[in-house]
């Protein structure tokens, strides 16, 4: 199993590309680390106090998300994956049964906490995803907006604590570790990425 991680911040294009890939390479499985917040009481109560709290790993279960990961890598036969309801902020799960297609297929583990868990990161595939700041709000409020109800004034507050609080931890995570950064949207680096991913798979 080939572990592809991809980050960045909020609205840089993290979903469109895991999905393009995973379209790619059909055999491939996603984790969105965004489908682990947790709904419990603690969370909600801070919540209210901090209104970042979902942008800081204590609002995602942890436990579970390594635990649907580790479960992929031993080939379990049916694997416990979450969603998120960011409309009534509740979390459910459902057991899926996976086909698994030989060591090179794709793990594809997507969002913005993926860089931040309990990982060798030296043995897995690290994309970053960049766009321009405006770009990326724009994105947010949309999406914000359809699928959270939340208002302009609430999205621009979150998406600019959301910002800085990603570049500020990903330092670490890119001194340290190989990684490959572009734009989603941009046609030249897509082939690219897709190249390099085909020629690993080949040589697994």
């Amino acid at each position: 199993m080939i572990t592809i991680v991809i980050t960045g911040p909020s609205g840089s294009g993290k979903t469109y590309l895991s999905n393009k890939l995973n379209k790619l390479f059909d055999n491939s499985i996603v984790i969105k680390t965004d489908s682990y917040y947790r709904d419990n009481i603690f969370i909600r109560f801070l919540s209210i106090f901090f209104y970042d709290i979902y942008d800081r790993p204590l609002s995602i279960n942890k436990k579970e998300l390594m635990n649907a990961f580790t479960a992929i890598h031993n080939k379990d036969k049916l694997i416990r994956f979450y969603q998120y309801d960011f409309k009534r902020k509740q979390s459910s799960y459902s057991k899926k049964s996976i086909k698994y297609k030989g060591e090179n297929q794709f793990l594809i583990l997507e969002g913005i906490f993926a860089h931040r868990l309990d990982l060798n990161y030296q043995e897995t595939i690290n994309i970053i995803c960049e766009e321009k700041k405006d770009i990326c709000f724009k994105r947010r409020l949309i999406r914000d907006k359809l699928e959270r109800n939340r208002n302009t004034s609430e999205v621009n507050r979150k998406f600019t604590r959301s910002w800085n609080l990603f570049y500020k931890n990903i330092i670490r995570y890119i001194d340290i570790n190989r990684k490959i950064s572009l734009n989603p949207v941009d046609k030249i680096s897509y082939d690219k990425l897709v190249d390099y991913l085909q020629n690993i798979s080949k040589k697994k």
